[in-house]
C-alpha cells in the first residue's frame, strides 16, 4: 500500500484572534515528491458520488443523500485515488485533511492499524459534503473512524464561522478533538499536537471508551493531568529535528516574547500572538525557511547548521491553502478559499471565493504534462529558478507577491462592495474568480521573465574580452 510520509504543516486562528474576526484553518499540502500535480475544482451535488471506493484501501462506502456543494484540491493524476486535501462547503464550512502525525506503539498494540480502514486520500469526499458546522465534522468524522478503521495517523481541522476545531486519529479506532479557543492560534508540525487536555469540557470530544482505555492499560505517563502527545505521541530524535523546529519557528513570529529550544519537545499547542494575524500572517510562515537564524538553508550558517533542520516552506509544497470564513459580510460571500502551488519560496495566496460552480481552467486544468499556462507549473518553475539562487532573486520574489496581493485586495473589495446587487451571485464571483485568476497567471508569468533575463547576464557560462 503506497502512501505519502509526514509532510505538512498547519496553522489554526480562532476569530478573535485573527485580524477580522474571521476563523481561519491553514496547511501546506507537502508531499514525497517534489512534483505532484494538483487542481482546484468545486464538486457539485451530482458530481458527489452515492457509494465511495478508495483506491488505497479498498474500502466501499455508502454515502449519504443530498450532499452540498464543495471546493476541493484534487490530485491531477487519480493513480492513487483523489487526494482532496481541503475545502469550503456551501454552507461555509471548512475542512483541510490531513496532517500527517505520530504515534508509539503502546497504543498501536492496542488498537492496530486498519490495513483496509480509511485515510487521508478519502477523508475530505466522506466528510466534507455532509456537515454544517465544524463540531458536526468532528463527529461525522470521529463515527468513520469508529466504525472504519484508518492505517493511518492524522491530525484534520474543521472550522466554521463560529469555531475551529482540530481532530487527531488514535491508533486504528479512537480519536480526540479540541475546539481552538477563539483567542488563540496553533501550528501543527507532523507529531500528534494535542498537549493538555480534559476529557470533562464542552470544547473537547472523543471516542466514547478513550479514558477507559487510558487507565485500563496504565498509557499515562505523567504523575497528574493528561497529556495527549505524553499519552499517545512521540518524542524521537526525528521529531527534534523535523517536526519541533517547525512550531517553535511559527510561535517565534507570531509570540517573539516567548524563549523557547527549537528542539524542546514540550513546545505548547495552545498559544496566543502578540497582536492579531493576517491572511499575510499565515502566508509568510507556511513559506518560511528559518529566515535570520542559522538554520535557513539560504542563509549564513554552516552547511551542518543549514541542514540540522526541515523548514516549513519546502520543495515538496505542492499546494498552501488558507480557508477564511469571514463574519464581517453576508453569507453568500463569506467563504475565502486562499490558494498558491508549488513551493511557497517564489508563490503568492490568491483569495477565491467558494460560492461558485466552477473554478478558472489555470488552476483547475493541470495534468501531469508540463504547461506554463497553468498555475502549478508556473509556479514550480518560478520556485525551481528562484532556488537556483535565493539572494539574487529575493527582490524579484518581495516585489512580485507584494504587488500581487495589493492587486488580489483591490478586487476583493470591489466584488464585496458589488456582489450583493447582483442578481446572479455565484456568476458574479466566478468571473471575480476568473479576473483573479489572470492577474495572478499575467504576475506570475512577468515575474519568471524578470528572473530569466536578469539572471542571464549572472550565469557562470560567461566570458567577457571587451566584447
Amino acid at each position: 500500500m503506497k502512501r505519502r510520509t509526514g509532510s505538512c504543516t498547519t496553522i489554526l486562528v480562532g476569530k478573535q484572534a485573527s485580524m477580522d474576526g474571521s476563523t481561519i484553518i491553514a496547511r501546506n499540502d507537502d508531499g514525497h515528491e517534489a512534483l505532484d500535480p494538483q487542481r482546484f475544482v468545486v464538486v457539485t451535488p451530482e458530481k458527489q458520488p452515492k457509494q465511495y471506493q478508495s483506491v488505497i484501501s479498498q474500502v466501499s462506502i455508502e454515502l449519504p443523500e443530498d450532499p452540498l456543494q464543495y471546493t476541493s484540491m484534487p490530485n491531477a493524476i487519480l493513480t492513487e485515488g483523489i487526494w482532496p486535501a481541503a475545502g469550503i462547503n456551501s454552507a461555509n464550512v471548512a475542512m483541510s485533511a490531513t496532517e500527517t502525525i505520530t504515534t508509539n506503539p503502546r497504543i498501536l498494540g492496542l488498537d492496530p492499524y486498519v490495513e483496509n480502514g480509511i485515510g487521508e486520500e478519502d477523508l475530505v469526499t466522506l466528510v466534507l459534503p455532509y456537515i454544517h458546522s465544524a463540531k458536526e465534522g468532528v463527529k461525522r468524522l470521529g463515527m468513520l473512524l469508529e466504525t472504519y478503521g484508518t492505517y493511518e495517523s492524522n491530525g484534520i481541522a474543521f472550522s466554521d464561522q463560529e469555531e475551529v476545531w482540530w481532530l487527531e486519529t488514535i491508533g486504528g479506532h479512537h480519536w480526540a478533538a479540541i475546539r481552538i479557543p477563539d483567542d488563540a492560534y496553533v501550528v501543527a508540525p507532523n507529531r500528534m499536537n494535542i498537549d493538555a487536555y480534559s476529557f470533562d469540557s464542552e470544547d473537547t470530544l472523543y471516542s466514547k471508551d478513550l479514558p477507559e482505555m487510558i487507565e485500563t492499560y496504565h498509557l499515562n505517563p505523567d504523575y497528574d493531568g493528561i497529556n495527549l502527545r505524553h499519552i499517545f505521541g512521540s518524542a524521537t530524535s526525528k521529531d527534534t529535528v523535523y517536526n519541533n523546529p517547525r512550531a517553535w519557528y511559527g510561535q517565534k513570529y507570531f509570540t517573539p516574547e516567548m524563549i523557547q529550544d527549537p528542539m524542546d519537545q514540550n513546545l505548547p499547542f495552545i498559544c496566543y500572538a502578540n497582536r492579531k494575524i493576517s491572511i499575510e500572517d499565515i502566508k509568510w510562515v507556511l513559506s518560511s525557511h528559518f529566515e535570520n537564524t542559522v538554520f535557513d538553508p539560504y542563509g549564513n550558517g554552516t552547511e551542518e547548521q543549514k541542514k540540522l533542520f526541515r523548514p516549513i516552506g519546502i520543495n515538496r509544497n505542492h499546494n498552501v491553502h488558507i480557508l477564511q470564513l469571514r463574519n464581517d459580510v453576508p453569507a453568500e460571500i463569506a467563504g475565502i478559499h486562499w490558494l498558491a502551488y508549488g513551493a511557497n519560496t517564489f508563490n503568492a495566496v490568491v483569495p477565491f471565493y467558494a460560492n461558485v460552480a466552477d473554478t478558472p481552467a489555470s488552476y483547475r486544468d493541470a495534468d501531469g504534462t508540463f504547461d506554463l499556462t497553468k498555475m502549478y507549473w508556473l509556479s514550480c518553475t518560478t520556485a525551481l529558478l528562484g532556488d537556483s539562487n535565493y539572494s539574487m532573486y529575493a527582490d524579484f520574489r518581495n516585489t512580485f507577491e507584494l504587488q500581487a496581493m495589493a492587486a488580489f485586495r483591490e478586487i476583493q473589495i470591489k466584488t464585496d462592495r458589488e456582489a450583493m446587487q447582483q442578481a446572479n451571485i455565484q456568476a458574479f464571483l466566478e468571473k471575480a474568480n476568473a479576473q483573479l485568476a489572470e492577474i495572478s497567471l499575467q504576475r506570475a508569468t512577468k515575474l519568471l521573465g524578470d528572473m530569466v533575463i536578469y539572471g542571464s547576464n549572472h550565469m557562470k557560462l560567461r566570458y567577457n574580452l571587451n566584447d
